[in-house]
């Protein structure tokens, strides 16, 4: 009898264990602000349309602070949050300082959502929502985003600065590795990384490739070189489309590129580069509904990174600041 209660209870606490590592995701749903907030949607997507409208880059830095957000203790907004005098938080790290932007109008749009329903919808939503729609104003796939995560209250440097971030250097299996930490596979990572089939990067990310890297076309390699000095310190923030093809396109350009030795990144012709991945970018260059669908999954899965949910953390008011 002791035994079969002993049994009956160690069932129980696995399957509550196993109820607890799966509720945080089950918890964010497509249609969370459908009777709290029906016009978030609306809202934000005319504000990031206006931002795009201004600045097409714009579109990129949205994407990438989503990404940034979600591989520092999960899709949470403390990669919005300013410096206070209890913490420093993400945006003077590394992969972030003088790089990661679009805090204004991250700003801008917290602020019109908070028009139409204050206290309700949070930061870390508000960037899973920017990122799909600048995806869309830029050509992409459409997507249905789960929601319902709150703010963090707190953010950490050096959580930031501790190498979750893959930087442009990494070889892939760093890249694999990094991405199946956060609970990603090779094939988000492809997918994710045609991201960069929009957006730019400095000289200072890819002098190196330009002037020391073979697997690389010359005649690109020159072209990149005309605004990227090869001293250190000379033209550091001078910019080059990700995607010399079609920069302002979500398209599937990026890996045709890859597939020509035009990436722009150490860290983008890597993933075609003799290695496991080069029959994914061979797939997804010719097949833009394949790397859609993925993409999208990998979104998704992506924005399912630990969030805070239920009564964990608060929804700030203003998106740099805890409340």
């Amino acid at each position: 009898m002791a035994a079969t209660t002993a049994a009956f209870s160690f069932s129980l606490f696995v399957i509550v264990i196993l109820l607890m590592g799966s509720s945080t995701s089950a918890q964010l749903s497509k249609n969370f602000y459908s009777k709290s907030c029906p016009k978030v949607f609306s809202t934000v997507k005319s504000a990031v349309r206006s931002a795009v409208s201004k600045e097409t880059r714009m579109g990129a830095s949205l994407v990438r602070l989503f990404f940034h957000d979600c591989f520092v203790n999960g899709c949470d907004g403390s990669i919005l949050l300013d410096d206070t005098s209890s913490f420093r938080g993400e945006k003077t790290a590394a992969p972030n300082n003088n790089s990661v932007r679009g805090f204004n109008v991250v700003d801008d749009i917290k602020a019109k959502v908070e028009k139409v329903c204050p206290g309700v919808v949070s930061c870390a939503d508000i960037l899973a929502i920017a990122a799909r729609d600048s995806v869309v104003i830029l050509g992409g796939p459409d997507w249905d985003v789960k929601l319902g995560r709150r703010d963090s209250k707190t953010a950490s440097l050096s959580a930031a600065n501790s190498g979750v971030i893959p930087p442009p250097t990494s070889t892939l299996s760093q890249l694999i590795n990094r991405f199946q930490a956060r609970g990603l596979s090779a094939k988000d990572m492809v997918a994710l990384s045609g991201a960069h089939t929009i957006g730019k990067a400095r000289c200072l990310l890819f002098r190196n490739r330009i002037y020391n890297e073979t697997n690389i076309d010359s005649s690109f390699a020159k072209a990149r070189q005309s605004s990227c000095p090869r001293t250190t310190g000379k033209g550091d923030n001078n910019l080059a489309p990700l995607d010399v093809e079609t920069p302002n396109s979500f398209d599937l350009k990026y890996y045709q590129n890859l597939l020509n030795k035009k990436g722009l990144l150490h860290s983008d012709q890597i993933l075609f580069n003799g290695g496991s991945t080069d029959s994914l970018v061979k797939t997804y260059s010719k097949n833009v509904r394949k790397f859609y669908s993925d993409f999208v999954t990998a979104m998704i899965k992506m924005g399912d990174i630990t969030p805070l949910t239920g009564s964990s953390g608060q929804i700030r008011k203003i998106c740099r600041k805890p409340n």
